[in-house]
């Protein structure tokens, strides 16, 4: 389970910096009281993170070989993927994405009035931060090592990696929002998948 748990917390900890869900937390955070923010944040993550895990649990009657060589063959797609698209991003992108999250994020806000209660900041919080992560690389990546590690140590890793990146994005988010290089984040992404597809290889079955 600790082998699990390392795994989820290293993985999502560096692929979740300065993603789409990330830069919504920030400019949510910028506009409503953060505490609320950050448990809204943190309750859709947490249900996201479960639903993958849940995922990753129904294929474990599959043979772990195929388990094993699947997951294999998911990591270095999403991995040589996220290398391409970093390699060819331009240095207008991060500001695009930026002011793609801020167009979401306003288009949202126009429905909560001009005194939005806690309830409709956590609801409004909890759906953009969820559609922005639904599909996302970390989403494949938690329902992978859910299918071939234990799910116990998949789920507490990846709720504290995602803790943690939320963490950030509410109280440094302020200073580093547009300064976080999508680039490089995407290219680490990349060599992260890569990395964990490696290991996979080599690594005994428990």
């Amino acid at each position: 389970m600790l082998r699990a748990f390392t795994k989820a917390l290293l993985f999502i900890t560096s692929a979740e910096l300065g993603d789409k869900s990330f830069l919504i937390t920030i400019l949510l955070s910028m506009r409503h009281p953060r505490g609320w923010v950050f448990l809204g944040t943190v309750l859709s993550l947490t249900v996201m993170t479960v639903l993958s895990v849940v995922a990753g649990k129904l294929f474990s009657s599959v043979n772990p070989a195929y388990l094993r060589y699947g997951s294999i063959v998911v990591f270095l797609g999403f991995g040589f993927k996220l290398l391409y698209q970093g390699w060819k991003m331009s240095p207008q992108h991060q500001t695009k994405e930026l002011a793609l999250a801020r167009f979401e994020v306003d288009k949202s806000e126009q429905h909560l009035g001009d005194r939005p209660t806690v309830w409709k900041i956590m609801v409004e919080t909890f759906t953009l931060v969820f559609l922005a992560e639904w599909g996302d690389r970390t989403q494949f990546a938690t329902f992978a090592l859910a299918a071939t590690n234990d799910r116990i140590g998949v789920t507490m890793g990846a709720i504290m990696g995602h803790t943690i990146c939320a963490a950030i994005a509410i109280f440094a988010g302020r200073s580093i929002a547009g300064k976080v290089s999508r680039r490089l984040v995407t290219l680490i992404g990349g060599g992260l998948f890569i990395l964990y597809a490696v290991i996979s290889m080599f690594e005994v079955p428990s």
